[in-house]
């Protein structure tokens, strides 16, 4: 498999938008001229948008992007500024006074992080439409990712700083790709190695512990420590997929998350993905779905290794190895 960016399946753009002061942000993922899809949310504790509309027995066929966002729910209102920026560009369902662009969401809880009263709004919203019409995008603290955090059992004072990770490969025609903003719960973990990379920390900030252990001993105790997660992402796929096809690659790359989130899928998690399909070629969805895991996997380490140290909150870079 070839390493290819994000952006060069054809019909993709990304955009971010992010405050670091208040450590926040979102990403839109859009498809000017349509996209499939499909999603899985397995988290006890999700905020999305417009994921009814994915469900193969209803009528829309096709939407035109997916934001991900900081604010917990309040950041669902990004979603409204994507809302103008596409039909200000033509771009939607035909309800014939006006064209509708169907846009899904997803958010994560990063309100203990910088300033909790400045989220994700329409104007951020617009604002990573904007970003999206300019070739590249960063990785880190930026979008999605910038208020992102791991590691929150023992409280925020022991996290580390996460961000939003992106990788995309091309084998053959087939293209695929994921982008993901992580901030779970528990710890990050290479599934190559099996290197713990970010997580709850010790006494003295200079090594990872170990999540589920601490949760073990914790309900054996009766204790549970809230801690503002969920980990949200999208595949993206050139591949010619119906919408049931998507949700079961939405489904499959679920795998990416178990692989390297310990815990994944908590009641404390709100753990989601979209599956975004252009429909360029034809391609088995197993193998689709076996690859999207493969891609969430990459894009969760390099959100951990591309994130900087931001609110006095130390990143991958900090630890001593």
């Amino acid at each position: 498999m070839k390493e290819i960016e994000l952006t060069d399946i054809e019909g993709i753009s990304v955009g971010h938008a992010q405050d670091l002061e208040a450590a926040t942000g979102c990403t839109v993922v859009i498809g000017r001229e349509g996209m499939t899809g499909g999603v899985d949310v397995r988290g006890g504790a999700p905020g999305t948008r417009e994921t009814d509309l994915l469900d193969p027995v209803n009528l829309v066929q096709q939407i035109h992007a997916v934001v991900l966002s900081g604010g917990s729910s309040f950041g669902l209102d990004a979603a409204c500024g994507v809302m103008q920026y596409l039909e200000a560009e033509g771009i939607g369902f035909d309800a014939m006074v006006t064209k509708i662009p169907i846009v899904c969401g997803a958010v994560l809880f990063d309100l203990a992080v910088g300033d909790h009263t400045i989220r994700p709004d329409r104007k951020m919203g617009y604002a990573a439409c904007l970003d999206a019409a300019v070739p590249g995008f960063a990785e880190g603290c930026v979008g999605a990712g910038a208020g992102a955090t791991v590691g929150k059992i023992l409280g925020m004072e022991r996290c580390m700083k996460s961000g939003l990770g992106v990788s995309c490969f091309r084998t053959g025609d087939l293209e695929i790709g994921a982008i993901v903003a992580v901030n779970c719960l528990g710890d990050v973990i290479d599934p190559e190695t099996g290197e713990t990379l970010a997580g709850v920390l010790d006494e003295e900030g200079k090594k990872c512990l170990n999540t589920e252990e601490i949760m073990i001993r914790q309900f054996a105790d009766r204790r549970m420590t809230f801690g503002g997660n969920t980990t949200i992402g999208t595949v993206v796929t050139n591949a010619r997929l119906t919408k049931s096809e998507a949700n079961k690659v939405a489904s499959m790359a679920h795998n990416g998350y178990g692989r390297t989130l310990r815990p994944a899928h908590s009641m404390f998690d709100g753990d989601t993905l979209f599956a975004l399909a252009t429909g360029r070629v034809d391609a088995d969805v197993s193998v689709v779905g076996l690859l999207a895991a493969r891609t969430v996997e990459r894009a969760v380490v390099r959100a951990v290794q591309k994130a900087t140290p931001l609110c006095g909150l130390k990143s991958y870079s900090d630890l001593i190895r």
